[in-house]
């Protein structure tokens, strides 16, 4: 009996976290939202077309990588329409960090995220080290909750320095949570293709 009892003891101190591993929250929250564009600072003196424009933010949308800072069990990624989803994502304070091809990291701080909630994020734009949230009303910090319709909940996230209120929202309402958003126009212009 003593032998089994040592040899629990010895699978529990192997198999347990070490101290300061990031885990997995058991309320995480999901954060989606769109890229608008990557502003580079210089001016492209090369001609731009609708097509030539889609080309290259699908190309570089493609080639972005996006995490949460201290948080490598996050999954996710960037769609070439620039919709984004990241899962798992620890309530409290998270920072997102993405990082276009060649250029540098840009961060979005979220502040006072409540477990289980899900962040709509539209019409980023990364420039330099910030990632701007360029419509802020539009921006929706949803919780689950056993209600009949969408209704505040009298708290709040910051998110990139913009107040938003959190609403509890219907169960039924939140089955997108775990999908990639609708780009508003249906991502970018399809490439002319010849016959």
């Amino acid at each position: 009996m003593r032998q089994l009892a040592l040899a629990a003891l010895l699978v529990a101190v192997c198999c347990s976290p070490k101290p300061g591993t990031p885990v997995v929250s058991k309320e995480p929250i999901s954060v989606r939202g769109w890229i608008l564009d990557v502003e580079s600072g210089a001016e492209s003196t090369r001609y731009r077309t609708v097509e030539t424009e889609a080309a290259r933010k699908a190309a570089m949308f493609q080639a972005m990588n996006i995490w949460i800072d201290n948080a490598p069990y996050v999954s996710g990624g960037v769609a070439p329409t620039g919709a984004f989803l990241l899962l798992d994502v620890p309530p409290g304070t998270a920072v997102i960090e993405l990082t276009p091809p060649g250029g540098a990291t840009a961060r979005l701080r979220m502040d006072n995220l409540p477990g289980n909630a899900d962040v709509y994020l539209p019409a980023l734009v990364l420039r330099r080290d910030q990632i701007i949230v360029t419509e802020p009303n539009a921006v929706k910090v949803r919780m689950a909750a056993h209600v009949a319709k969408a209704a505040p909940s009298g708290q709040f996230a910051t998110i990139g320095g913009h107040r938003a209120p959190v609403i509890n929202t219907p169960i039924a309402e939140m089955v997108d949570r775990r999908d990639y958003p609708q780009v508003p126009g249906g991502g970018p212009a399809p490439l002319a293709t010849v016959k």
